[in-house]
């Protein structure tokens, strides 16, 4: 008689719970020390790896700063629904913003952006696929394309983020969303 071996493994097993750990020190350093100060071995030492493994999955600091930044904001949470593109755009709108408005995730994205080069970064992609599902909901009714969402939503408020986050406050998703209806 045969027997089965059933083996209990943990959710995401050993590589999620690594990610995670590295995440949650990259997080932290740049809180505490300033993106521009951390290096691959400090995160390594706080996230309790070596820092071969970081190197193996990122390559150098400038790639594991980008993955961490685009990471942050889940492209898997729920995309607004609220029966008007208007809105549905505002309340992501206003995510973003919020999301951004914490230092450390825009300490992140500055040091992401340092990265990005000249392809579309996860981020973009990121939110351009959100853009488009909220647009192709709509239909042919929709008079807003996902490229001018992320023309004139999307890139304000990063560009808010990375040279003026002073001017990122409560009204601004509300206001970029009406520039960009504005006419239509």
């Amino acid at each position: 008689m045969e027997t089965q071996t059933v083996q209990n493994k943990r959710p995401g097993g050993r590589s999620a719970a690594v990610l995670n750990s590295v995440k949650v020190a990259v997080e932290e350093l740049v809180q505490e020390r300033g993106r521009e100060r951390v290096t691959i071995p400090m995160v390594a030492e706080r996230a309790g790896v070596n820092p071969t493994s970081v190197y193996r999955r990122w390559g150098d600091l400038q790639t594991m700063i980008n993955d961490i930044a685009t990471y942050r904001l889940d492209p898997s949470r729920p995309i607004p629904e609220t029966g008007s593109l208007k809105s549905d755009l505002t309340a992501w709108a206003r995510e973003i913003v919020e999301h951004y408005r914490n230092p450390t995730n825009a300490a992140l994205l500055r040091g992401g952006a340092a990265s990005a080069g000249e392809t579309e970064s996860d981020c973009t992609r990121n939110r351009r696929a959100e853009a488009g599902m909220m647009v192709q909901r709509y239909g042919t009714a929709s008079p807003i394309t996902p490229d001018e969402v992320l023309d004139h939503l999307v890139a304000p408020i990063i560009y808010r983020v990375i040279f003026l986050p002073w001017t990122l406050d409560e009204t601004t998703a509300d206001s970029l969303v009406d520039v960009l209806f504005a006419n239509r």
